[in-house]
């Protein structure tokens, strides 16, 4: 059973049909998002002006070393925030509806979970030790769609199928399960709800290779079969190459390059996603992977200009100067090199 978002909140909460965009291809539209957190040094500025899209059935991978804002990026899009919150505005729009204008009860009972889940980084230490994995897992379903215990338990056999767990796994406790099984129970939680979008943040971290493996084969299968769209976000470029649609590369709280992933990866285009590709090892090539000199900068002390002109093979006076932005041409990189 899946949920048509659209036409859900306007039943709900009465928003006008005029109010609804026309975004019969697009799942998720995110304008100008910023979250920002109070520090005693500062504003913290995790995810600062980030735009992108996501159509329906479609994958898209955010990229960027550890620090960038790629999992802040995740708790703005889903409202998970820290009471240190400084800064928290701009528009996204889930089917249409703009979810930012919601308050956090319209949001939680219709978007969260219903609308867009998430599997958190971790995922396989975020179960309850003391409650068995059926129970954890229809838990969304009983208090999002309304469904009984019974008729839940039902759709979690059903989810378990579908991630690939045996169905006597639902009687077992977390504890009971190896890291790659606890990994599918958390993707089966987020899916029990029947989700357009679920956010995964570092799915395979802490998983050996050939788990790796296995749960990306299973994110590929449930989005053929499933039309599910993912936002993945993680460092490893390998593993999520075989995932994406789109490619999304994050730096210092920003985007900076979007594109196409068949584009992406053969020719990347900013200077800072050339030195990203560059630094993964290549089976059919003689070259040693190379590091990018340098590090981030602080994201509460942020440069003036170019956010990445510090590290920059190619920088020049005027990175230092302005920020640059997406170019009017329709460029998708943020960087004067292709002003």
């Amino acid at each position: 059973m899946r949920f048509d978002f659209a036409q859900i909140v306007p039943m709900l909460f009465g928003v006008a049909e005029k109010e609804i965009m026309n975004t019969q291809t697009q799942l998720l539209h995110i304008e100008n998002l910023k979250l920002h957190f109070h520090t005693q040094g500062g504003a913290l500025q995790a995810v600062d002006d980030v735009n992108f899209d996501l159509d329906f059935n479609r994958a898209v991978v955010i990229l960027g070393e550890s620090g960038c804002g790629k999992t802040s990026l995740s708790k703005a899009i889903l409202r998970l925030l820290p009471r240190n919150v400084e800064t928290y505005e701009g528009r996204v729009f889930l089917q249409g509806m703009d979810v930012m204008t919601y308050s956090e009860e319209e949001f939680r009972h219709n978007v969260r979970w219903v609308g867009i889940s998430l599997v958190p980084q971790a995922a396989m230490n975020s179960l309850n030790p003391v409650i068995r994995v059926g129970d954890q897992v229809s838990e969304p379903a009983m208090i999002h769609l309304g469904l009984s215990k019974a008729e839940s338990l039902g759709l979690v056999r059903k989810m378990f199928q579908h991630v690939g767990i045996p169905q006597d796994f639902i009687e077992r406790y977390p504890f009971e399960l190896s890291g790659g099984m606890r990994q599918r129970v958390a993707l089966a939680m987020a899916l029990v709800t029947s989700p357009s979008l679920i956010v995964l943040d570092e799915p395979t971290s802490a998983l050996d290779l050939l788990t790796q493996a296995n749960i990306m084969n299973v994110l590929k299968r449930i989005k053929q079969e499933l039309g599910t769209s993912y936002i993945l976000i993680t460092h490893d470029i390998a593993t999520s190459s075989e995932l994406a649609d789109e490619v999304a590369i994050m730096y210092a709280g920003q985007i900076v390059e979007t594109g196409h992933a068949k584009d992406f990866f053969p020719a990347p285009l900013h200077p800072y996603s050339q030195m990203l590709m560059a630094s993964v090892p290549r089976l059919r090539s003689n070259s040693d992977p190379m590091f990018i000199n340098g590090q981030p900068p602080s994201l509460i002390d942020l440069p003036k200009g170019c956010r990445f002109a510090a590290r920059c093979p190619y920088r020049f006076d005027k990175c230092d100067e302005e920020p640059p932005t997406f170019g009017k041409n329709g460029s998708k990189v943020k960087c004067w090199l292709y002003e």
